[in-house]
């Protein structure tokens, strides 16, 4: 039997639509992602890969310090964004995402400036990590995990 040639993989970005690019922008660049990028899109290019008619949407990349996460936020001009009720943790489909911090406490307190706060509280999971999921701008849920030496 002749090997199969497999493509590999690598995840690009998560993307998040949001109701307020810049404010959305302020908050991740204060926890210490960097923007790389800024764009707006439309065109018949951006209908067909996205799949609405008259898409048109203002864009930006943001990166980790590390290079391997990224983001991408987009804010709808064109249709209308959408308004849903924040999701919940339990909810079926893509939910949160999470970041590893050097100080959870000083992030919390930059989220904080932010309006934007724990769901409950702060845990720690087996003296690995310690914990927390924020709702963010446009009510993205952002967990924040510092890992504990010594574990």
């Amino acid at each position: 039997m002749g090997s199969v040639s497999r493509m590999p993989i690598s995840l690009e970005n998560v993307a998040i639509a949001v109701r307020d690019l810049e404010e959305t922008i302020a908050f991740f660049t204060d926890l210490g992602l960097t923007v790389i990028g800024r764009d707006e899109v439309s065109g018949a290019w951006t209908d067909t890969a996205v799949g609405l008619d008259g898409n048109h949407a203002k864009i930006a990349m943001l990166q980790t310090p590390d290079g391997q996460g990224r983001l991408e936020l987009f804010e709808y001009l064109h249709p209308d964004a959408i308004e849903t009720e924040p999701t919940q943790p339990n909810e079926i489909g893509m939910h949160r995402v999470a970041f590893l911090v050097d100080d959870l406490d000083a992030s919390l307190e930059i989220a904080a400036r932010h309006g934007c706060h724990p769901l409950r509280g702060v845990g720690t999971y087996e003296d690995v990590y310690r914990l927390t999921y924020v709702r963010g701008p446009s009510g993205i849920i952002v967990m924040l995990a510092e890992q504990l030496t010594g574990s």
